[in-house]
């Protein structure tokens, strides 16, 4: 999607260019007096005395899953949710089609049905089937339970009308970790009144609170044609579904069937790896085979422990390559299974993220390399963990220990003496209040082998959804302590950040100190030495006209200086004055970004291209257009132009997404930076010069995705990348069978050649062709 406002504003620009930005504030303000006012101070929509509520019927003996639950004579009979409330376009009205929703459960499993009717089915927007699919676009319907019922956690279910299911963790109170994935399943129907689900999760896939017979529940389901959106609780534009502090009551559980708790999963991968033969022409093939074993053991409902051994990620999903234009590592997102449970309870410090520093950056275990673009595999021996809830306080452990590796390959040139490591992590979060928090994270070790490393860090959140009765408010601060071996200087970091995330106004201010010293090394920190000072506002009518959604506008910006706040460092602001959200779904956008940046040593910025240190501001601008999801052919453009740092660069980013049918997807990605600007000599380290020169340089990157559908539990997907930097083309080619709940098949084939930089035929780099079977025993 294309990028919102990411970069931001400071002082002097602010100083430079006041009556402009005064004259837009006042024509913002005077739209939102026009249009919005009525929006948050009219008619109010009749507070929920209490929390809706659904009792669970039992399951009947001869229940059968089939996707066709509706038309038992058992569930008629049934307790149900006879309907939803619209979110969009209307807060508060009538959907346009009749939604019932009935739960059934046992001591085994609770099973879900959802009855969606459409007088136009055949216009029901529905392509994928895949698991772990964004359904955001789609016909859907989504599910949370809250099984704590603390109003802080839940587990997320949601399936389109072909069976396509995402699974996820609530995190932050109002965001999912979607990599999370469950043993749960669904079946799904359609006739000539709409379409149904049927959702069976198997309680073992859960944790949940001993002796609760009542979680939180919420409903939520799309229709994407007519861009509506409906729930059964929490009522409001200004909440997210995933917020289960708003969510309704499921009453009448049974005792739940816990049995042992054990988990056991085996894998066995088989794979042949190719590399070129040194000396002379040829592929060295290498054949190994590996066992792997995971036991989980649940320690209570609400608690579970995991075993790790020889662990393999044949199947993981390569990184999206990315162009990287600035002087800063980009950040890549961890996809590993076994570090994504629990994930969600490591989550520390409101408002930290990859653009400020994340203390806990799971990535950094069982992978090495000189950048965050070029890391290779470091073997894990075995990893522990513990995650889940004790009372009002959340737990989670991590614990691994990496092998010894000697001249591993890191990159063209670089080979590393990995020593055997042990590296952990450990955050406790307890819950205060109503919808509040504080905790602790510690972490230890480090993948190189540096001695002496540790973090630690306190953290609180304080949270409303009832501020002015029922709006969102959020404050929260942090402060870390870091240590190793090579590190000095100040080695500490402490912030805080107030948020007000409301539909039509949204505002938020951050504060945060990271020194020179603190380098964490099992975190993610862009920059140290820095004081970051970020805010944001965005007022967002929805004025009511026929062909227009809602208008979003921006002023944003973050601000870099140095830790003693006497001097920027750099900045960056995003101004968006247009950006208007259709009712048929397609999006304009136009903004501006004035940027600043003091390098204080030459870096490039793209190949043989090195900028020199000193100071630079600059201004771009951007357009953009998405399309309407619904549509069979969608995709997105964006085009940023203007100065930068000594010269300019005009950077196209666009996607083209076809979806012929259900069967398969095809998505073609491109984006292009092209830019002419003085930059150092090619030997200026050599001869220590400070002479310029005007330099061109166009860096591209290049992507095709192919992602076949087969049935909802058989996938073929296929990722090809190109980008003319490294010069290097990859594919990554994955099909995936679900053949039982329990049990998955993936054969995978990456293959790299390199382009030369004359002449026409390519290089062979690597090949690798795994094989892996898993499957596990639950008892």
């Amino acid at each position: 999607m294309p990028r919102n406002g990411r970069h931001h504003i400071v002082k002097q620009w602010i100083q430079r260019d006041r009556t402009w930005l005064g004259s837009l504030c006042f024509s913002i303000f005077l739209l939102h007096a026009s249009l919005g006012l009525a929006q948050e101070g009219g008619a109010e929509q009749p507070a929920r005395r209490g929390k809706p509520t659904l009792r669970a019927n039992p399951l009947p003996a001869d229940f059968v899953f089939t996707g066709k639950a509706a038309g038992t004579s058992w569930w008629a009979a049934s307790d149900s949710i006879a309907d939803l409330v619209t979110i969009e376009p209307e807060e508060g009205g009538v959907p346009a089609g009749q939604t019932i929703v009935r739960v059934f459960a046992n001591q085994d499993y609770v099973v879900v049905g959802v009855r969606c009717l459409d007088d136009q089915p055949e216009e029901i927007v529905s392509f994928s089937k895949a698991r772990d699919s964004d359904l955001e676009n789609e016909d859907h319907i989504v599910i949370v339970f809250d099984t704590f019922q603390d109003g802080r956690s839940g587990y997320v279910f949601a399936v389109n009308p072909n069976g396509a299911r995402f699974d996820g963790l609530v995190v932050d109170r109002d965001a999912v970790n979607s990599d999370w994935d469950a043993v749960w399943e669904a079946k799904t129907s359609r006739d000539s009144t709409g379409w149904s689900a049927e959702i069976r999760i198997p309680i073992l896939s859960l944790r949940f609170k001993k002796d609760l017979h009542t979680w939180g529940f919420n409903v939520q389901r799309r229709v994407q044609r007519l861009q509506e959106t409906s729930r059964w609780s929490g009522v409001s534009i200004d909440y997210w579904i995933y917020q289960t502090s708003r969510a309704g009551l499921l009453t009448d559980l049974p005792d739940f069937e816990l049995g042992m708790g054990l988990d056991v999963r085996t894998s066995v991968v088989g794979r042949t790896r190719g590399i070129p033969s040194q000396p002379g022409p040829g592929i060295d093939v290498d054949t190994d085979g590996e066992v792997s074993l995971d036991l989980t053991q649940k320690m209570g409902p609400n608690l579970s422990s995991a075993l790790t051994v020889n662990t393999d990620f044949a199947e993981t999903e390569v990184d999206v390559r990315q162009i990287n234009l600035t002087r800063f590592d980009i950040f890549f997102p961890e996809k590993r299974a076994f570090f994504l449970e629990g994930a969600d309870i490591f989550e520390f410090g409101l408002g930290l993220d990859e653009e400020s520093l994340l203390p806990f950056y799971s990535r950094r275990i069982g992978l090495i390399g000189p950048d965050e673009e070029e890391q290779v595999e470091v073997p894990i021996n075995v990893g522990g963990k513990i995650a889940g809830q004790v009372g009002k306080t959340n737990i989670a452990g991590l614990l691994v220990n990496t092998r010894d590796s000697e001249n591993l390959q890191v990159d063209d040139l670089t080979q590393v003496d990995v020593p055997q490591t042990t590296m952990g992590s450990l955050r406790v979060n307890q819950d205060i209040l109503e919808e509040s928090s504080v905790g602790m994270l510690a972490t230890f070790g480090d993948q190189a082998g540096r001695s002496g490393s540790w973090v630690g860090g306190v953290d609180f959140t304080l949270q409303t959804t009832t501020f002015r009765k029922d709006k969102n408010l959020v404050f929260g601060g942090w402060g870390m302590l870091n240590d190793r071996g090579d590190l000095a200087g100040d080695k500490s970091a402490h912030g805080f950040r107030i948020e007000y995330p409301n539909d039509l106004w949204d505002a938020n201010l951050t504060s945060m100190h990271i020194g020179n010293g603190f380098d964490p090394s099992l975190g993610f920190v862009p920059r140290n030495d820095v004081h970051i000072w970020d805010f944001g506002l965005e007022v967002n009518p929805r004025p009511g006209w026929s062909f227009l959604r809602q208008m979003f506008y921006e002023l944003s910006g973050t601000l870099f200086n140095t830790t003693d706040n006497s001097r920027w460092e750099s900045y960056g602001a995003a101004i968006k004055p247009f950006d208007w959200l259709l009712e048929s779904g397609d999006r304009f956008d136009a903004g501006f970004e004035p940027e600043g940046d003091r390098p204080p040593e030459p870096f490039e910025v793209a190949s043989d291209v090195d900028i020199a240190a000193g100071s630079y501001q600059w201004m771009r601008t951007f357009l953009g257009y998405t399309a309407a999801e619904k549509r069979r052919i969608g995709g997105y453009v964006r085009w940023d132009f203007g100065s930068y740092y000594s010269g300019d660069v005009s950077t196209i980013e666009a996607a083209l997404t076809l979806r012929p049918s259900a069967l398969w997807t095809l998505e073609l990605t491109g984006e292009r930076s092209k830019g002419d600007v003085l930059a150092l000599i090619d030997d200026y380290e050599e001869k220590m010069s400070t002479e310029l020169v005007n330099k061109h340089f166009t860096e591209e990157v290049y992507g095709i995705r192919l992602q076949l559908n087969l049935t909802a539990d058989l996938q073929f997907s296929s990722l090809t990348q190109y980008d003319t930097q490294s010069r290097e083309l990859g594919t990554n080619n994955r099909l995936r069978w679900t053949f039982n709940p329990l049990g998955d098949l993936f054969v995978v084939y990456n293959h790299n050649a390199l382009k030369p930089v004359s002449g026409y035929r390519w290089e062979f780099v690597s090949n690798e062709f795994p094989v892996k079977i898993q499957y596990g025993w639950r008892f």
